[in-house]
């Protein structure tokens, strides 16, 4: 490996500090010099920390002189969103009166991220109130994507997204709840992965009030990373267990060698609702070749609706926006979260309390269709790094001219498709979601969302937004609970 240690993978890095054949304090530091070199043009992190990782790339480095068993990142530079909790700064959401919001102690990201060795160099940007599939906000500014400026690099996550695609970080910490982990990986070209719900922690101490009920069932943390390996690796270092968060529920271990291996693995290409485009069709067809051959069985199945859980997902999660955090969005919101809100709204009639209700209960109804597709397939999907690096889909080219140099990152133009693998004997208890919840499918939804600054992107990203949830949903992440016993 001869590449500057910015643009290592986490997993490389990590080996290669363990074995002390590359020093904690050299990763961190050509992490910083990176940043420092790119970001002043792109705003991906914009609460840099490099006094302070610096420093804890030295503590690390003398851990592990003093013998002391390292951690599954041990010395490895990663970013978070600023919308989690580091403690002594401000997580501010992208809002101007949380500028002062300060973190009394780690949430469960930075805390579990620490756990596991991992050194935070610097806090990535999100859409005021990490609402908007754009990155800018009136406290921190626009982030640009680094392999072209006139492209969004997708929200929330979108500083994420941009600092994982221009090598700031080995890994980039999202969340999601509307697409804002998988939108900005698709965006940005590299890996992100929006895992089951509950399986890993997201406490926040600065909170200034608990999360409405359906915030708190379907959002998730989760990480983006320029291989897929990387994935699974963040993965397991965010899912130690915080008693503080009382939705995280016990899981199997993600790497063990038994989640490895081949199994069954659920493939469609063209649902009835809408086309597909012809590129990510093949793609998708190329990888479940590429796993046939790896000794996978593909089993090409038909799927609950999509457009039935978008409706779902706009009828619930609309209506609980309007309980609450509109009237705060109309209060301390900049104008293009505003502007937004009111898109969102568009076309969702208002429930009253039976209404809601109603629908919380249709949705439970959907997800039993969930059920027995997994029950047909006799899976529930997990990352397989081991399969990722199997299989990997170009689905969309970049347009020439990026304005950042990126030539030495690895494959950073690419877009992959995700592999997920089932739990070896593991039955789900119950089945509370789909990621088609979160994926806004619809063309009215795409709409709402984005207000492209350019028509070129306005059309690359109206006429593929719904393929790539096609792609994204041969993955099928269900949102399963497992019984403990």
């Amino acid at each position: 490996m001869h590449d500057e240690l910015w643009s290592w993978n986490a997993s490389d890095l990590a080996k290669a500090i363990r074995e002390r054949r590359v020093s904690s304090r050299e990763a961190v530091e050509s992490a910083v010099a990176r940043m420092e070199a790119v970001n002043p043009h792109l705003n991906a992190v914009v609460d840099p920390l490099p006094e302070a990782a610096l420093s804890e790339a030295r503590a690390a480095d003398n851990a592990l002189a003093r013998g002391d068993a390292p951690g599954i990142l041990h010395g490895v530079p990663v970013t978070v969103k600023i919308n989690v909790d580091y403690a002594g700064r401000a997580t501010t959401n992208g809002v101007r009166s949380q500028a002062d919001l300060i973190a009394p102690e780690d949430g469960s990201v930075v805390r579990n991220l620490r756990a596991a060795g991992a050194i935070v160099i610097g806090r990535t940007n999100t859409p005021c109130y990490s609402m908007r599939w754009f990155t800018d906000n009136a406290l921190h500014g626009a982030t640009l994507n680094p392999h072209d400026k006139d492209i969004t690099p997708g929200g929330s996550s979108g500083g994420a997204g941009s600092a994982a695609a221009a090598g700031i970080g080995t890994i980039a910490h999202g969340n999601d709840i509307g697409g804002s982990i998988r939108y900005p990986a698709y965006c940005c070209g590299v890996y992100g992965l929006r895992p089951s719900s509950g399986l890993l922690p997201s406490y926040n101490p600065s909170q200034l009030s608990e999360r409405m009920i359906a915030s708190q069932m379907m959002a998730v943390q989760g990480p983006l990373a320029r291989s897929a390996s990387d994935l699974s690796l963040g993965i397991e270092a965010l899912s130690r267990h915080d008693p503080r968060d009382v939705w995280q529920v016990p899981a199997p271990n993600l790497t063990s060698p038994e989640m490895q291996k081949p199994c069954r693995v659920a493939l469609f290409t063209d649902p009835e609702e809408c086309a597909v485009d012809p590129e990510v069709a093949q793609a998708i067809l190329l990888a479940a070749e590429r796993l046939r051959e790896a000794g996978y069985q593909v089993e090409e199945v038909p799927i609950p609706s999509i457009s039935e859980a978008a409706h779902l997902w706009r009828m619930v999660m609309i209506n609980e926006m309007r309980s609450g955090l509109l009237t705060q969005i109309e209060k301390n919101g900049d104008a293009a979260i505003r502007y937004a809100a009111e898109a969102f709204c568009e076309g969702v009639p208002e429930l009253d309390r039976t209404g809601f209700l109603q629908a919380l209960a249709s949705e439970a109804r959907f997800c039993a269709t969930g059920s027995c597709f997994l029950k047909r397939i006799h899976s529930c999907s997990r990352l397989s790094a081991g399969a990722s690096r199997i299989v990997w889909a170009r689905t969309r080219r970049t347009r020439p001219g990026s304005t950042v140099s990126l030539q030495n990152s690895r494959r950073p133009r690419c877009h992959r498709s995700l592999v997920c693998r089932d739990f070896p004997s593991r039955s789900p208890s119950m089945v509370r979601g789909l990621s088609a919840f979160s994926l806004l499918p619809t063309a009215s939804m795409t709409g709402a969302f984005l207000r492209p600054p350019t028509p070129w992107n306005g059309l690359a990203v109206r006429s593929r937004q719904l393929s790539r949830c096609i792609e994204a949903m041969a993955c099928f992440p269900w949102l399963v609970r497992w019984n403990p016993s």
